[in-house]
């Protein structure tokens, strides 16, 4: 007998996109171009669902409530602004409520379903006081503490394979023994500020496929040695790619394939829920970019209809 079907759930908002100048290193189609390739190529595979605005009090546990003002007032100054680098909009201050809530609604999806994706987030540059990088709000951070607030678990592993150090979740994720931080990131690469969480590894650039994805496979079983995890939020970032213009590996497309199937297999294979945010990725060629945000997805398909 065949395994019933299952829709794999993802998350969106098609007010996710933010409108920037061409110029800018970030893609402000790039969410609405992933959604529409992964609709276009498995729309019959999926379950979409909408998030809508966090309640104030779950944010207000993650960030300063000054800052959350000034953000919902679009009273940012130029300071918070250069550290943020992405032009303010009522778009973008829009699109920082509504993924932060995306991604903890992709991780109670994964709850129930085993596995589930953002087609967002990632946003770990986001420190308590500021944003910065891109963030604006920490969406990995939110995530770990409310489902630890709300009971839903009791420990949570951010896996964080961006090429550049997770750096705001680990500063508020830092007073939750119960939430582990794991970053595999570029030593060489922004922010040169690297914070200590519980399992950090710098790798070189111009690191390729072969060495990379050893450190992957090395990096999960010193995990499963030392935590099991009641979930994994996993920020699958393709600026590892080698033609990222952000990034400094030599990630194949292949290779990047081989690392979310590594992943996803490990964890699943324990039966531990897993629930993906796309994270960092940059390129003039937008429907390259989506095609490497895609990867996620399309392993997280294949494996949905055979979890537990």
């Amino acid at each position: 007998m065949s395994p019933k079907f299952r829709p794999l759930s993802i998350i969106y908002h098609q007010n996710y996109d933010i409108p920037v100048p061409k110029i800018h290193s970030f893609v402000g189609s790039k969410f609405s171009d992933l959604f529409e390739y992964i609709q276009k190529k498995y729309a019959s595979s999926l379950n979409v669902i909408t998030p809508s605005f966090p309640p104030l009090d779950n944010l207000e546990q993650i960030h300063h409530i000054d800052y959350i003002n000034k953000v919902e007032k679009s009273n940012l100054t130029k300071d918070y602004l250069r550290l943020i680098n992405l032009p303010w909009s009522n778009r973008l201050r829009e699109r920082s409520f509504l993924e932060i809530e995306g991604t903890l609604l992709t991780a109670k999806q994964a709850l129930k379903n085993g596995i589930a994706c953002h087609v967002g987030g990632g946003t770990h540059h986001a420190h308590f006081c500021y944003g910065y990088g891109f963030c604006i709000f920490n969406d990995l951070a939110y995530t770990a503490i409310n489902l630890i607030e709300e009971k839903l678990v009791k420990n949570v592993l951010v896996l964080d394979l961006d090429v550049h150090q997770g750096d705001g979740t680990i500063d508020i994720c830092q007073n939750y023994p119960s939430i582990y931080t794991c970053s595999v990131h570029s030593k060489e690469s922004f922010p040169f500020d690297k914070k200590k969480g519980w399992l950090d590894i710098g790798l070189p650039a111009q690191i390729g496929d072969f060495e990379y994805l050893k450190t992957i496979e090395k990096t999960l079983q010193n995990i499963k040695d030392k935590i099991t995890p009641d979930i994994v939020l996993y920020d699958a970032g393709v600026d590892v790619h080698v033609n990222d213009k952000l990034g400094n590996f030599k990630l194949s497309t292949e290779g990047i394939h081989k690392r979310d199937r590594i992943v996803l297999d490990h964890f699943l294979n324990h039966k531990i829920p897993i629930a993906t945010v796309i994270g960092g990725g940059y390129s003039k060629n937008i429907s390259e970019l989506a095609e490497r945000h895609s990867i996620v997805f399309e392993n997280a398909i294949k494996l949905s209809n055979f979890i537990y």
